[in-house]
């Protein structure tokens, strides 16, 4: 029994690394897009193949303590949120290659957007916050603090919904600039759903805690 709970120890560890690298790469995805820096764009490409990995060593544990151990009640709940989480954080991870491949794209153009951006690094901010506060709920089984962020989805939708809104009028306005305006709304797009998936995390670890499966009705039912 305490080597299961070594190896459970373990398994959380492996997988806070790859949310470490996931977080990572999500920031500087974001920053290869505002600093229009190819270089850190490929450094998240390159690290994408290191969050496959991952995923596949964290499956192949997770797969392992299973079938040796038969665990149940808690133990059992942990194992299982953990592939869900597995799966997410390497889901995140294509996210922010995308985010760093519409980066190069837009380097490539050199559209005039200006204040078009304005909102991108709010928006990239609040969801790496929503990432590290996530992981850090995990880590703690702090079910009060997972329940403070499903909300912060909304905000996120709310800044996507106004670059669309932004990118569409700028279309309108110059259609040479659609090129450019697409690239960004699907950067934005990315972004939202890195948000969506962070939730799934939150939702994740309130089940962890309470034992309470919150999806698909929120923090009414916390």
């Amino acid at each position: 029994m305490r080597h299961f709970a070594e190896e459970l120890e373990a398994l959380k560890q492996a997988l806070l690394e790859m949310g470490a690298l996931v977080e990572s790469s999500i920031h500087t995805s974001v920053q290869a897009f505002i600093q229009h820096d190819d270089r850190l764009a490929r450094r998240v490409m390159e690290d994408e193949a290191l969050v496959n990995k991952m995923e596949l060593d964290l499956d192949a544990r997770v797969t392992r303590l299973l079938a040796l151990n038969q665990p149940v009640a808690g133990d059992l709940r942990l194992l299982v949120m953990c592939l869900k989480i597995n799966t997410d954080l390497e889901r995140m991870g294509d996210l922010a290659m995308s985010v760093a491949e519409r980066a190069i794209s837009l380097n490539k153009l050199n559209a005039p957007l200006g204040e078009s951006l304005i909102d991108m690094p709010r928006m990239a901010a609040i969801v790496e916050d929503m990432l590290h506060r996530t992981l850090d709920a995990f880590v703690n089984r702090d079910a009060d603090l997972a329940s403070k962020i499903l909300p912060t989805d909304d905000e996120v939708d709310s800044i996507r919904d106004g670059v669309y809104n932004q990118m569409i009028a700028t279309m309108r306005r110059d259609p040479s600039l659609v090129d450019a305006a697409v690239h960004l709304m699907f950067i934005a797009r990315n972004l939202e759903r890195i948000a969506d998936h962070t939730t799934n995390i939150a939702e994740d670890v309130i089940y962890l805690v309470r034992g309470v499966d919150v999806r698909h009705h929120a923090a009414e039912e916390i």
